[in-house]
């Protein structure tokens, strides 16, 4: 009899020529040097999740799950470009960039990180959510449709799905994002690996597949369908920017549903759970790549910096 496959809450994220791993206790980042070495560097884990019983709550630790991946993932990013800055740099700096070290010093970095990850929170509202909004107000205007009603919740959602498919198969077009991409494939290999209980090996992880159901690009699907269903809340008869205040307020709501739909999924195998994730998994084909050896190498390094003695920590 196969032995029953170890469901592991290990979970990663592709970074610049490397892979992060987030383990049950710290997290890891692996990073292929210019010179071919391979770095590694272990973070314990710190998260408010651990501090506030409340905040474990169902639907709260969603959301503040959310916000610290985008924090840890915009750390990771920041470290593995370290290795690749431009010779010289240091005398290209603008009076800004000086005055900017001079002033805050260390304390640059996390200035960086936190606005990065505003910048893109609003980025993605913007793009996928108040533009599709804009857009169904514009058809309406147009007469193409009711503008109240199920109707334009169901059109704003194909709209906002549209627009996030297509702005994954043109960032996938970018060269150095299509390696970003073979990462993330040598990321889920080596999960599957670890997950199949073998030796991970650069042989063993190979031959197993690059999709995993478990796996963030499965989370923004979710996001995408959710969404929808949330959004059928919103009352009838409003403008179309009472509207898109609407669904900012509802947007916690809707991460929060997601992170516990992905849980469920997670933790259970039949054909409903198998159905929901399937969508993830179609979407898995734009955002990963098959790797090379030498990547999967890396992704391997990262994923043993955060095993713990006991495989129950990381069970799912």
């Amino acid at each position: 009899m196969a032995e029953k496959l170890h469901k592991t809450s290990i979970g990663g994220q592709a970074i610049m020529e490397g892979v992060m791993m987030r383990g049950p206790k710290e997290i890891a980042m692996a990073v292929r040097k210019p010179d071919n070495e391979i770095i590694v560097e272990k973070r314990p884990i710190s998260s408010i999740l651990q501090k506030y019983k409340v905040l474990k709550l169902p639907i709260i630790r969603g959301c503040i799950a959310f916000f610290e991946s985008l924090i840890t993932g915009v750390k990771a990013l920041m470290f593995s470009a370290e290795f690749f800055d431009i010779e010289g740099e240091e005398e290209s700096q603008t009076k800004f960039e000086k005055w900017l070290d001079a002033k805050f010093g260390d304390k640059i970095k996390d200035i960086v990180i936190y606005f990065s990850v505003i910048l893109s929170v609003i980025f993605s509202i913007g793009l996928f959510f108040l533009l599709p909004n804009f857009i169904a107000e514009l058809l309406a205007k147009l007469n193409l449709f009711k503008v109240e009603g199920t109707v334009r919740t169901l059109i704003e959602g194909a709209i906002r799905m549209g627009i996030f498919i297509f702005y994954l198969v043109l960032v996938s077009k970018m060269k150095d994002i299509q390696r970003v991409f073979m990462y993330h494939g040598a990321e889920h290999k080596t999960i599957w690996t670890y997950e199949h209980g073998e030796e991970l090996t650069v042989e063993n992880a190979r031959k197993n597949p690059r999709l995993h159901p478990r796996c963030g690009t499965s989370f923004l699907i979710f996001v995408m369908i959710v969404s929808i269903i949330v959004f059928l809340l919103i009352p009838g008869g409003i403008t179309w920017y009472a509207r898109a205040i609407y669904k900012i307020l509802l947007l916690p709501v809707v991460a929060g549903l997601s992170y516990e739909i992905i849980k469920f999924a997670g933790r259970h195998d039949n054909w409903f759970t198998n159905m929901i994730s399937q969508p993830g998994m179609w979407l898995q084909y734009i955002t990963t790549r098959e790797p090379d050896d030498s990547q999967i190498e890396v992704a391997i390094a990262s994923l043993k910096a955060v095993l713990t003695d006991n495989k129950e920590d990381d069970k799912w």
